[in-house]
């Protein structure tokens, strides 16, 4: 699949490219970004050379589509669908670089890349998200697009650091989008 470019109110959505490198690899210096996801500690150039190499050919293969979320041209962040299964089923996962946080920004992109998983080419029948147990601001990102909880997958998640917990969510294309109730947040 060629790549395809997002575009919303505030940003627009796009494969990270070269140019992307050096705000990726200062973004992924914050503590925050490796504790709650797979991205390698420490986080040195070659890592954001790499991710962005591999990103377009992601999208060729349609095991992983990828967006760099910018605002006014400047990189602020990531959202990507990794395909779980070519029968209809992807997994979001999203991180923002941190002056970027606290601005809507991150559930806006979600918001677009959901809305493109179950439209046309792709519809997809279930998108799902997990966090490692006690990423509030992730797991508050998922309710605010209407994921339901599904539960806790113990020990279900693996990084480089080890085994974790996890929470667990989905949202259906059939489901009403509404923020939901969970009882983690």
């Amino acid at each position: 699949m060629e790549p395809v470019t997002l575009r919303t109110e505030r940003l627009e959505l796009s494969v990270p490219t070269a140019a992307d490198v050096d705000a990726i690899t200062a973004a992924a210096q914050d503590p925050e970004v490796p504790r709650w996801t797979t991205l390698p500690s420490p986080y040195d150039r070659r890592h954001a050379e790499d991710f962005v190499a591999k990103a377009t050919g992601w999208w060729d293969d349609e095991s992983e589509l990828t967006w760099g979320v910018r605002s006014a041209g400047r990189w602020i962040g990531m959202v990507g669908l990794h395909r779980v299964e070519k029968q209809g089923s992807a997994e979001i996962g999203f991180w923002m670089d941190a002056a970027s946080r606290g601005h809507g920004y991150l559930t806006e992109a979600a918001t677009a890349v959901v809305d493109f998983g179950f439209a046309e080419p792709l519809a997809l029948a279930r998108i799902q998200w997990r966090a490692v147990v006690g990423n509030h601001a992730s797991a508050r990102v998922a309710q605010k697009l209407g994921f339901r909880y599904e539960g806790l997958l113990r020990q279900g998640l693996s990084d480089p650091r080890g085994r974790h917990d996890g929470w667990i969510a989905a949202l259906l294309g059939t489901d009403d989008r509404s923020p939901q109730t969970w009882p983690v947040l």
